[in-house]
C-alpha cells in the first residue's frame, strides 16, 4: 500500500524534508530515514487499538520514503523495469498502539547485496518501543525473475562496494529471536 498525499494529508511525516521543500539534499547513500505517523481510526480493531496487519503497511511506507530520501522514488524503480518485493517479514509487537497515537518509525536498511535488501523497522510512542521488526525484499524484473540490484539502488555505501548500507548493523543484525 502507498497511500496517495491527498489521502493522508498531516497523518505521516518524513522528518527528512526533500530538497524541493528546502531540505537537504537526497543522499542515495543515506541507510536511515524516520518519520511520524498518526493512527488513524480506520487502522484500529474494534479496541482501538492498531490492528496488527497494519504495522506491515507502516514498514512500507517507511521503505518508500527511505528510497525517497536517497533521491529515487520506488516510481523509478518501477519505470526502469524493476520491482522490490517481500520475500520475508518478521514482526515483534511489545505494546499496543491506539487511535490517534503519533507513533515515529525509524527505518534502517542493513544489508543490500546480490538481489535482497534488508530492512530493519522500529515504531516508537515517544522514547517506549511499541514494536519492532525486519523485511527482506527480492529484486524482480517485469517477467517475476529475480535479478541483482542495479549499482543506483545499492547507494554503494564507501566501507563495502559489494554489500552496502551500514556495516555496523549489518554486521550486527541478528533476525532470529
Amino acid at each position: 500500500m502507498v497511500a496517495s498525499d491527498a489521502d493522508n494529508a498531516g497523518v505521516f511525516a518524513s522528518r527528512e524534508a526533500d530538497s524541493a521543500d528546502g531540505g537537504a539534499p537526497p543522499d542515495p547513500t543515506r541507510t536511515q530515514h524516520e518519520m511520524e505517523i498518526r493512527v488513524r481510526y480506520q487502522e484500529t480493531d474494534g479496541q482501538g487499538r492498531v490492528h496488527h496487519a497494519n504495522y506491515l503497511n507502516y514498514f512500507e511506507i517507511g521503505r518508500v520514503e527511505l528510497l525517497r530520501s536517497r533521491g529515487r522514488s520506488y516510481r523509478s524503480v518501477e519505470e526502469a523495469g524493476l520491482m522490490l518485493v517481500v520475500s520475508e517479514a518478521h514482526l515483534r509487537y511489545v505494546v499496543p498502539a491506539d487511535y490517534d497515537d503519533v507513533l515515529r518509525l525509524v527505518t534502517t536498511a542493513v544489508r543490500a547485496k546480490g538481489a535482497r535488501i534488508t530492512h530493519v523497522y522500529q515504531i516508537f510512542r515517544g522514547e517506549e518501543l511499541i514494536v519492532d521488526g525486519h523485511t527482506v525484499v527480492a529484486c524482480i524484473n517485469r517477467q517475476g525473475k529475480v535479478t541483482r540490484l542495479p549499482e543506483w539502488l545499492l547507494g554503494q555505501h564507501p566501507s563495502d562496494p559489494r554489500d552496502s548500507f551500514n556495516p555496523e548493523l549489518r554486521d550486527s543484525f541478528n533476525p532470529e529471536p
